[in-house]
Protein backbone atom coordinates (compact mmCIF):
# COMPACT_ATOMS: atom_id res chain seq x y z
CA UNK A 1 0.00 0.00 0.00
CA UNK A 2 1.01 3.58 -0.51
CA UNK A 3 -0.05 6.79 -2.16
CA UNK A 4 -3.47 8.37 -1.86
CA UNK A 5 -6.82 6.68 -1.28
CA UNK A 6 -9.80 9.02 -1.48
CA UNK A 7 -13.05 8.16 0.30
CA UNK A 8 -16.05 10.24 -0.71
CA UNK A 9 -19.82 10.14 -0.40
CA UNK A 10 -22.71 12.00 1.16
CA UNK A 11 -23.26 12.92 4.79
CA UNK A 12 -23.39 9.89 7.09
CA UNK A 13 -22.55 7.51 4.24
CA UNK A 14 -19.85 5.70 6.25
CA UNK A 15 -16.76 7.46 4.87
CA UNK A 16 -14.96 7.95 8.17
CA UNK A 17 -15.83 4.51 9.48
CA UNK A 18 -14.54 2.91 6.26
CA UNK A 19 -11.33 4.96 6.40
CA UNK A 20 -10.78 3.89 10.00
CA UNK A 21 -11.40 0.24 9.08
CA UNK A 22 -8.90 0.44 6.20
CA UNK A 23 -6.33 2.12 8.45
CA UNK A 24 -6.67 -0.65 11.06
CA UNK A 25 -6.36 -3.35 8.39
CA UNK A 26 -3.01 -1.98 7.19
CA UNK A 27 -1.29 -3.13 10.38
CA UNK A 28 1.08 -0.13 10.46
CA UNK A 29 1.23 2.99 12.65
CA UNK A 30 -1.64 5.39 12.01
CA UNK A 31 -1.63 9.17 12.41
CA UNK A 32 -5.05 10.80 12.50
CA UNK A 33 -5.04 14.22 10.82
CA UNK A 34 -8.14 16.12 11.99
CA UNK A 35 -9.19 19.26 10.13
CA UNK A 36 -12.27 20.10 12.21
CA UNK A 37 -12.26 23.13 14.46
CA UNK A 38 -14.61 23.23 17.48
CA UNK A 39 -16.69 26.19 16.35
CA UNK A 40 -19.87 25.38 18.31
CA UNK A 41 -21.40 22.79 20.67
CA UNK A 42 -22.55 20.54 17.83
CA UNK A 43 -19.06 20.43 16.30
CA UNK A 44 -17.51 19.82 19.71
CA UNK A 45 -19.84 16.83 20.13
CA UNK A 46 -18.94 15.48 16.66
CA UNK A 47 -15.23 15.79 17.43
CA UNK A 48 -15.73 14.03 20.78
CA UNK A 49 -17.60 11.14 19.11
CA UNK A 50 -14.93 10.77 16.40
CA UNK A 51 -12.19 10.65 19.06
CA UNK A 52 -14.08 7.99 21.04
CA UNK A 53 -14.41 5.63 18.08
CA UNK A 54 -10.73 5.52 17.09
CA UNK A 55 -7.92 3.73 18.93
CA UNK A 56 -6.03 5.67 21.62
CA UNK A 57 -2.79 4.50 19.99
CA UNK A 58 -3.38 6.76 17.00
CA UNK A 59 -1.77 10.14 17.58
CA UNK A 60 -3.99 13.01 16.48
CA UNK A 61 -2.69 16.09 14.70
CA UNK A 62 -5.12 18.98 14.35
CA UNK A 63 -4.38 21.07 11.25
CA UNK A 64 -6.10 22.22 8.08
CA UNK A 65 -3.39 24.03 6.14
CA UNK A 66 0.26 23.48 5.24
CA UNK A 67 -0.51 19.76 5.26
CA UNK A 68 2.63 18.96 3.28
CA UNK A 69 4.64 20.02 6.33
CA UNK A 70 2.36 18.10 8.68
CA UNK A 71 2.77 14.94 6.59
CA UNK A 72 6.55 15.39 6.43
CA UNK A 73 6.71 15.17 10.23
CA UNK A 74 4.29 12.23 10.61
CA UNK A 75 5.53 8.73 11.33
CA UNK A 76 5.68 6.39 8.32
CA UNK A 77 2.61 4.18 7.99
CA UNK A 78 -0.87 5.58 7.36
CA UNK A 79 -2.23 9.09 7.66
CA UNK A 80 -6.00 9.26 7.98
CA UNK A 81 -7.09 12.76 6.92
CA UNK A 82 -10.64 13.56 8.03
CA UNK A 83 -11.83 15.61 6.26
CA UNK A 84 -11.00 17.65 3.16
CA UNK A 85 -14.39 19.36 3.14
CA UNK A 86 -13.85 20.80 6.61
CA UNK A 87 -10.35 21.82 5.55
CA UNK A 88 -11.88 23.82 2.68
CA UNK A 89 -14.50 25.33 5.00
CA UNK A 90 -11.81 26.50 7.43
CA UNK A 91 -9.72 27.96 4.61
CA UNK A 92 -12.71 29.86 3.24
CA UNK A 93 -13.51 31.20 6.71
CA UNK A 94 -10.06 32.82 6.69
CA UNK A 95 -10.89 34.74 3.52
CA UNK A 96 -12.49 38.14 3.66
CA UNK A 97 -15.73 37.45 1.85
CA UNK A 98 -19.12 39.10 1.95
CA UNK A 99 -20.96 35.88 2.77
CA UNK A 100 -24.32 37.25 1.60
CA UNK A 101 -23.14 38.69 -1.72
CA UNK A 102 -19.55 37.71 -2.52
CA UNK A 103 -18.00 39.32 -5.57
CA UNK A 104 -16.77 37.09 -8.37
CA UNK A 105 -13.22 38.34 -7.75
CA UNK A 106 -13.37 37.54 -4.02
CA UNK A 107 -14.62 34.03 -4.81
CA UNK A 108 -11.85 33.56 -7.38
CA UNK A 109 -9.26 34.77 -4.87
CA UNK A 110 -10.62 32.42 -2.20
CA UNK A 111 -10.52 29.51 -4.64
CA UNK A 112 -6.88 30.28 -5.49
CA UNK A 113 -6.08 30.10 -1.78
CA UNK A 114 -7.86 26.74 -1.48
CA UNK A 115 -6.10 25.48 -4.64
CA UNK A 116 -2.71 26.36 -3.13
CA UNK A 117 -3.50 24.37 0.00
CA UNK A 118 -4.85 21.42 -2.01
CA UNK A 119 -1.59 21.53 -3.98
CA UNK A 120 0.36 21.30 -0.70
CA UNK A 121 -1.82 18.37 0.36
CA UNK A 122 -1.15 16.59 -2.93
CA UNK A 123 2.61 17.21 -2.69
CA UNK A 124 2.50 15.87 0.85
CA UNK A 125 0.81 12.65 -0.25
CA UNK A 126 3.51 12.09 -2.89
CA UNK A 127 6.35 12.65 -0.42
CA UNK A 128 4.82 10.69 2.48
CA UNK A 129 6.43 7.25 2.99
CA UNK A 130 3.13 5.43 3.38
CA UNK A 131 -0.53 5.71 2.52
CA UNK A 132 -2.84 8.68 2.96
CA UNK A 133 -6.52 7.90 3.41
CA UNK A 134 -8.38 11.15 2.73
CA UNK A 135 -12.07 11.57 3.54
CA UNK A 136 -14.14 14.16 1.66
CA UNK A 137 -17.81 14.89 1.10
CA UNK A 138 -19.45 14.61 -2.29
CA UNK A 139 -21.60 17.71 -2.15
CA UNK A 140 -22.48 18.14 -5.81
CA UNK A 141 -25.27 15.57 -6.05
CA UNK A 142 -27.96 17.51 -4.22
CA UNK A 143 -29.94 20.60 -4.94
CA UNK A 144 -28.24 23.73 -6.22
CA UNK A 145 -27.61 25.92 -3.14
CA UNK A 146 -29.91 28.94 -2.93
CA UNK A 147 -27.17 31.36 -1.88
CA UNK A 148 -24.12 32.56 -3.86
CA UNK A 149 -21.65 31.48 -1.16
CA UNK A 150 -23.21 28.01 -1.02
CA UNK A 151 -22.82 27.67 -4.77
CA UNK A 152 -19.23 28.92 -4.57
CA UNK A 153 -18.43 26.42 -1.80
CA UNK A 154 -19.96 23.57 -3.80
CA UNK A 155 -17.93 24.51 -6.87
CA UNK A 156 -14.65 25.00 -5.00
CA UNK A 157 -15.03 21.72 -3.08
CA UNK A 158 -16.05 19.87 -6.24
CA UNK A 159 -12.99 21.03 -8.15
CA UNK A 160 -10.73 20.18 -5.19
CA UNK A 161 -12.23 16.68 -5.04
CA UNK A 162 -11.56 16.25 -8.76
CA UNK A 163 -7.88 17.12 -8.26
CA UNK A 164 -7.61 14.65 -5.38
CA UNK A 165 -9.38 11.88 -7.29
CA UNK A 166 -7.13 12.40 -10.32
CA UNK A 167 -4.01 11.77 -8.20
CA UNK A 168 -5.48 9.01 -6.03
CA UNK A 169 -4.67 5.41 -6.85
CA UNK A 170 -7.97 4.35 -5.28
CA UNK A 171 -11.26 6.24 -5.00
CA UNK A 172 -14.07 4.78 -2.91
CA UNK A 173 -17.59 6.18 -3.08
CA UNK A 174 -19.57 5.31 0.02
CA UNK A 175 -23.30 4.65 -0.28
CA UNK A 176 -25.32 3.72 2.82
CA UNK A 177 -22.23 2.28 4.50
CA UNK A 178 -21.20 0.25 1.45
CA UNK A 179 -18.04 0.93 -0.58
CA UNK A 180 -18.21 1.36 -4.32
CA UNK A 181 -14.71 1.33 -5.81
CA UNK A 182 -14.73 3.99 -8.50
CA UNK A 183 -10.99 3.81 -9.21
CA UNK A 184 -8.58 1.05 -8.23
CA UNK A 185 -9.42 -1.47 -5.53
CA UNK A 186 -10.93 -4.92 -5.70
CA UNK A 187 -13.42 -6.01 -8.31
CA UNK A 188 -16.70 -7.15 -6.81
CA UNK A 189 -18.46 -9.98 -8.65
CA UNK A 190 -21.46 -10.41 -6.35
Amino acid sequence: MGGLTLLTGGARSGKSRMAEQLAKERGVPVTYLATATPSDAEMEDRIRRHRAQRPDSWPTVEAYKDLDQVMASAQPGVILLDCVTLMITNLLMECELDWDAPSLESIAQAERYVEEEIGKLLRGTVAYPGEVLAVTNEIGMGMVPAYPMGRAFRDIAGRANQRLAAQAGTVIFMVSGLPLYVKGGPICRE
